[in-house]
């Protein structure tokens, strides 16, 4: 069962989230397969100092996971 885990920099609305996890959601279908019932999406909102001491890190460790590396750096 596909779980997708999003990380994002906060001040994104309830409604902007929500359309972001159903876009994912029907890549992923399209891309995969599964049916709609077998996804899930969560979203952990960080502030800006969050990301570059906690989030950033973490994304460049793990390169064995990394499928698109960010283009920017901390």
């Amino acid at each position: 069962m596909p779980h997708f885990h999003i990380k994002l920099l906060e001040g994104k609305t309830p409604a902007q989230k929500e359309e972001l996890a159903k876009e994912i959601v029907e890549t992923a279908q399209r891309v995969i397969g599964f049916e709609e019932e077998s996804y899930s999406v969560s979203i952990e909102d960080f502030s800006i100092t969050e990301w570059k001491e906690k989030v950033y890190p973490t994304i460049l460790e793990r390169k064995d996971i990394l499928y698109k590396k960010p283009g920017y750096t901390m």
